[in-house]
């Protein structure tokens, strides 16, 4: 009977070791999750400022907004429509 008891116990162990890998998995995939829509804000909120900028009338449209975000080069996601038209 001792092959009994030691299965008994070995079981909740296996299971407890099984839980806790799933939990890293998911604590991993929602730190993945975070970061893309940290990602999506950032380039809603650049899309944003550049549809304000569209907006406004044409005498506020050459001002720069020194809070406005810029990507990872330094520029703005505006800067690289000027002199399309």
């Amino acid at each position: 009977m001792p092959r009994e008891d030691s299965e008994q116990q070995r079981d909740p162990a296996e299971a407890a070791v099984s839980l806790a890998t799933e939990a890293a998995l998911l604590e991993a995939r929602l730190a993945m999750l975070r970061e893309a829509i940290d990602a999506v804000d950032a380039r809603m909120e650049a899309v944003s400022q550049t549809l304000r900028r569209l907006r406004a009338p044409a005498s506020e449209r050459g001002r720069v907004d020194p809070a406005a975000p810029r990507d990872a080069s330094g520029s703005r996601p505006e800067d690289s429509t000027r002199g399309r038209r």
